[in-house]
């Protein structure tokens, strides 16, 4: 179906009407001219927005619509962890071109629902609107934490520990993977071209996914860190400093020293690296290293917690302590299994540079 047919408000029932409330601060959702929300005054608001641009932050050709949706959420998400609160409501905003139908965007919300029920957030509004480029994303969440416990980048103290979630590298193999699918896949419709052939007389192309199925998932349906926030506040422990890992592991590491005017020392045999990640990149001839460095996209947590503090966060599932905050004249070093030096270089995702 078109979406003329049903229109920008028809549109709008369509893709809301089966969402429920699940948050007492949420007083009134879709349907308004604002969402109307209440929260105690002694807690603190979080706000956070991602624009998620195609061609520029995903491909079409190889992300699925309903995982697009699930991933826009979760990137949000993320940002509202890794301030140590807890999301309650989104808005989501669309600019669409002529090419995607009302079943389209059923799919994305379907994905956007799916990873908002799962993180008990409400969808409260948003907007769409033509678009003569493609498709746009723009999506905001809205939080709230103790004020006792909001954690900020700029915290970090010397010889506090730095401690990273779950792996690292995973998700920037499988976009590695994805491409280099896509390319073959290209080169035989370019090459039916050449020959006078349509595309669509090939056979259904099989990419070669085969023994890769974790570094898709890590790409394509990443799951912000819910449960290592809850595992925080089990264990007593509130972070000095805190962001997610988005735009890869020295980026955030250079963010927060730079904010907590401090310098730090990790060990390259500490950062966490998943099997397949390991195996794709010597597939491709890449150093795993540098992947997990500056991969992005892993929404794993960054963080820091006292020395003190050791042996209650080693004890914490998913948590890996791979380094320590230095004073700030001894800069950002990376220890490598030879035990040599190296100082970190911000190589991550740059969204404002032409070519990545």
């Amino acid at each position: 179906m078109e979406i003329a047919e049903l229109g920008e408000f028809g549109l709008i029932r369509h893709l809301t009407e089966a969402i429920e409330i699940k948050n007492p601060e949420t007083e009134k959702g879709v349907g308004d001219d604002c969402a109307v929300l209440h929260y105690p005054s002694e807690r603190k608001l979080l706000v956070t927005t991602d624009l998620l641009m195609e061609g520029v932050h995903f491909d079409l050709q190889y992300v699925p619509l309903k995982h697009l949706g699930y991933k826009s959420a979760q990137v949000n998400l993320s940002d509202v962890y890794a301030m140590n609160g807890r999301p309650r409501q989104m808005t989501v905003s669309l600019a669409l071109s002529k090419r995607f139908t009302v079943e389209d965007l059923s799919a994305f919300y379907e994905g956007l629902r799916l990873a908002c029920e799962g993180h008990s957030c409400d969808i409260v509004g948003g907007d769409t609107t033509s678009s003569l480029t493609g498709l746009a994303i723009s999506i905001t969440c809205i939080g709230d934490v103790d004020p006792s416990k909001v954690v900020y980048r700029n915290g970090a103290k010397d010889t506090d520990l730095i401690c990273v979630t779950g792996d690292l590298g995973a998700a920037y193999m499988g976009l590695q993977l994805l491409e280099r699918e896509k390319s073959v896949y290209n080169a035989q419709v370019n090459e039916a071209l050449r020959q006078g052939q349509k595309p669509e007389s090939l056979p259904p192309f099989q990419p070669d996914f085969s023994g890769r199925e974790y570094l898709l998932e890590r790409q394509l349906k990443p799951e912000a860190r819910r449960d290592i926030i809850e595992a925080l506040a089990k264990a007593d422990i509130v972070p000095t400093s805190m962001m997610d890992i988005s735009d890869g592991l020295s980026s955030e590491l250079m963010h927060i020293c730079s904010q907590s005017h401090t310098g730090c020392r990790i060990y390259e045999d500490r950062i966490p690296i998943d099997y397949q990640t390991a195996v794709m990149a010597e597939e491709l001839n890449m150093n795993v290293t540098t992947c997990a460095l500056n991969g992005g996209e892993d929404y794993e947590l960054l963080f820091t917690v006292p020395l003190t503090l050791h042996d209650r966060i080693s004890a914490v599932p998913g948590v890996k302590v791979i380094g320590h905050i230095t004073k700030p004249e001894l800069g950002l070093q990376l220890v490598c299994r030879d035990g040599t030096e190296m100082k970190l270089k911000a190589q991550g995702w740059n969204p404002l540079k032409e070519h990545q």
